[in-house]
């Protein structure tokens, strides 16, 4: 008997308008897919552009804090050197006090004026020196011998006897503002000749008198107001309103000194690290967007494709056989789903039916195989009962209720036996799901064979066997592919194997690829083993299957085939793949 497919054929008076139209179908396929690309382009720069401008934001704010963080930081070093030379000033200022109030000459005259000039010039931090009576210059080197006494300054008196000023100016000048001490009628104007801020941010210096009980008395401040200000007797950082404090306190003195500047001077004096933190976040940003739309893009490029195949029946199915390792006859054939994407890459099976998996529409792959399959080996099935056409179903198949209906319809249409489709399910299809275990157990009323799929690498137990009346375990690649190996994983192989024996379960072994390999499992009289893998054949079209279906079955077994198998006649056996017909048997002759 001749094995054969039926094909389906154009009318050759058609097949002008069929070309036109496969034509014109390939001209808007090739249209929508420019059109698609072109927005998943559109879509990438989008995303890299908005993370880039969310980088550059996160830079900036990120780029403030750290320019206000190092500004404080700045402020603190400043105060610090700050009071190092006021105390040193003032240390200054006090031993010219008896200087001054042990003056030879008389008060005030000429060569007093000019011995206090002299005095002045020769010191580091002495700006100006002279007589004071009542809060008012009397005389001074600065402004020599007014005809009227000058102003009416506020003063403090300190621990050691003298008093204080904070703003001591016998000349109306700015640039001469500067704490003052008064020692009986001497006094003196000090200041050290101090930095006037420390790096690109300007400081603004305000000195701080305080009273004997060690409250804050007067505020000098250059630049800035200290009215309503913070308390600037007390060391450390701070920040009110839009201004930065930093106050550090003299330890021999009653004097405390802040170093103040607001937040935009701060920000503008950092601004190479606000631009720099904001260039770092675009790049970084830009980075994060291209990663996200690759990402995006692989994911929905893969989805989509996937869709369009499935939606437009582009998926193909292959079949590799099964063989019989005691006689070394093909006994079945498992179809597996076959995809190559817009690109003419051939996509893992495993990657693209976890896709269908996870987005919900395995159920359509799982619908095609079966029909395309039955509908191919339908004859073959039916002309020889000894062969077994499986299938795989996903977990999401076992628990969708138009799964076992769709089944149904699909063998009757084929008018083929319940019994010649084998249905393939992995450990992890049942795992926690009794709706999955029903939908098996259904099958098996309806007299389809049940294999369990890469045993060995899931949930294995003998209770789950025997609750899903398992005909056959398919032993994974994994342990078939360390045999003559060292690996301690060829020691679990004689137990599953023991195991299959006492439960009467068939046994596949797959990725079987060598002769090694095939010998170790090379069955006994009791046990049914069978082979699967490129040492048999690689997954190829219906018709290649066919060619080679009929091509094996010329050729006399290995074995008498009487002692290979059961026969489907024995009730109490699980399903096994049987062997060909006597009919079938006695066309071998004639392939």
């Amino acid at each position: 008997m001749a094995l054969h497919v039926a094909t389906r054929g154009i009318p050759i008076s058609d097949e002008g308008n069929c070309v036109q139209t496969r034509q014109d179908a390939c001209s808007n396929s090739g249209g929508l897919m420019k059109r698609t690309n072109n927005d998943r382009a559109l879509i990438a720069r989008a995303v890299i552009l908005a993370m880039a401008a969310c980088g550059v934001l996160a830079g900036y704010l990120l780029g403030c804090v750290f320019a206000l963080q190092m500004a404080e930081y700045g402020l603190d070093q400043y105060a610090k050197l700050m009071v190092v030379h006021e105390d040193a000033s003032s240390v200054e200022a006090r031993g010219l006090l008896d200087t001054l109030n042990g003056s030879p000459y008389p008060a005030c005259s000429d060569a007093e004026i000019a011995y206090f000039r002299e005095l002045v010039f020769s010191s580091e931090y002495l700006k100006d020196a002279g007589r004071i009576q009542s809060g008012k210059i009397v005389c001074s080197a600065t402004a020599g011998r007014p005809m009227r006494s000058i102003g009416q300054f506020k003063a403090s008196s300190q621990k050691d006897g003298t008093i204080a000023y904070s703003n001591l100016s016998p000349v109306k000048d700015a640039h001469l503002k500067r704490a003052g001490l008064q020692l009986g009628t001497a006094y003196v104007v000090f200041g050290a000749n101090s930095p006037t801020s420390l790096g690109t941010i300007p400081m603004h210096l305000i000195v701080t008198m305080k009273d004997p009980a060690g409250q804050k008395s007067v505020g000098q401040t250059e630049g800035v107001s200290d009215e309503k200000g913070p308390d600037l007797t007390t060391e450390g950082t701070r920040q009110l309103r839009d201004t930065l404090y930093a106050t550090r306190c003299s330890s021999v003195y009653a004097t405390c000194l802040t170093a103040s500047t607001t937040a935009s001077e701060a920000l503008t004096g950092e601004r190479i690290t606000v631009v720099g933190s904001m260039v770092l976040g675009c790049g970084a940003g830009a980075l994060l967007g291209i990663g996200f739309s690759m990402m995006y893009r692989r994911s929905r490029n893969i989805e989509q494709q996937l869709r369009r195949a499935v939606a437009r029946d582009k998926l193909e199915v292959a079949y590799q056989p099964i063989v019989n390792l005691a006689t070394g006859r093909i006994v079945g054939a498992e179809a597996l789903a076959r995809w190559t994407d817009e690109d003419g890459n051939e996509v893992n099976p495993d990657e693209f039916i976890k896709i269908a998996e996870e987005h919900g529409f395995v159920a359509h792959i799982t619908r095609m195989v079966v029909q395309r399959s039955l509908r191919a080996f339908a004859e073959t099935l039916n002309t020889c009962p000894g062969f077994r056409l499986s299938v795989n179903v996903a977990a999401a198949d076992l628990v969708d209720p138009q799964f076992l209906p769709m089944l149904v319809e699909a063998v009757k249409r084929a008018n083929v036996k319940p019994k010649s489709l084998v249905i393939e399910i992995t450990e992890r299809s049942t795992a926690d799901s009794l709706r999955a275990m029903e939908t098996i157990r259904a099958l098996r009323r309806l007299g389809h064979s049940i294999h369990i799929d890469d045993f060995g690498t899931g949930y294995s137990n003998l209770d789950k066997l025997l609750y899903l009346w398992a005909d056959t375990i398919k032993i994974d690649k994994a342990f078939t592919r360390v045999i003559g190996t060292e690996s301690v994983t060829v020691a679990i192989l004689p137990q599953i194997l023991e195991m299959a024996k006492s439960l009467n379960l068939g046994v596949v072994v797959e990725g079987v690829e060598n002769d090694r390999q095939a010998n170790y499992f090379f069955p006994s009289a009791e046990q049914r083993i069978f082979g699967q893998g490129w040492l048999y054949g690689h997954p190829v079209s219906a018709e290649d299957f066919q060619t080679q279906l009929a091509d094996d079955w010329g050729k006399p077994p290995l074995v008498e085939e009487t002692t290979a198998l059961q026969t489907d006649e024995d009730e109490g056996a699980a399903l096994p793949y049987l062997l060909p017909s006597p009919a079938m048997a006695g066309a071998r002759g004639k392939g």
